[in-house]
């Protein structure tokens, strides 16, 4: 990649929209699951993987979990999101009850 293209990927990459939404974390070899909220959930997953993999993530039993079975045996869903025009002043409030449901559907523990 060259110096303009770099330019330019950066630039497309500062003006896109965020991207508000619920995700889950889903343990295949356990079926434990995990559910939070990110205002990236579609580039999330990359935060996390980077945070579990070097140890660092703040919720212990996610990072357990990890520890014993390995980034083989974990996927990233991406559950909700909220449309790009969501008012931002109830767009909190909203992500907290969708979480919630899909907290209750998936019968998962929060992030």
């Amino acid at each position: 990649m060259d110096k303009q293209e770099r330019k330019a990927a950066v630039a497309a990459y500062r003006e896109r929209k965020p991207a508000f939404g619920v995700y889950a974390i889903i343990c295949t070899a356990t079926g434990e699951v995990w559910v939070g909220t990110s205002r990236t959930v579609d580039t999330h997953k990359n935060r996390l993987w980077f945070e579990l993999g070097i140890g660092s993530h703040a919720n212990g039993a996610l990072q357990a979990a990890w520890r014993a079975h390995g980034a083989t045996e974990f996927r990233y869903e991406e559950l909700d999101r909220l449309r790009e025009d969501f008012p931002d002043f109830d767009r909190d409030d909203e992500l907290k009850k969708r979480r919630a449901l899909w907290q209750t559907r998936l019968r998962a523990q929060l992030l």
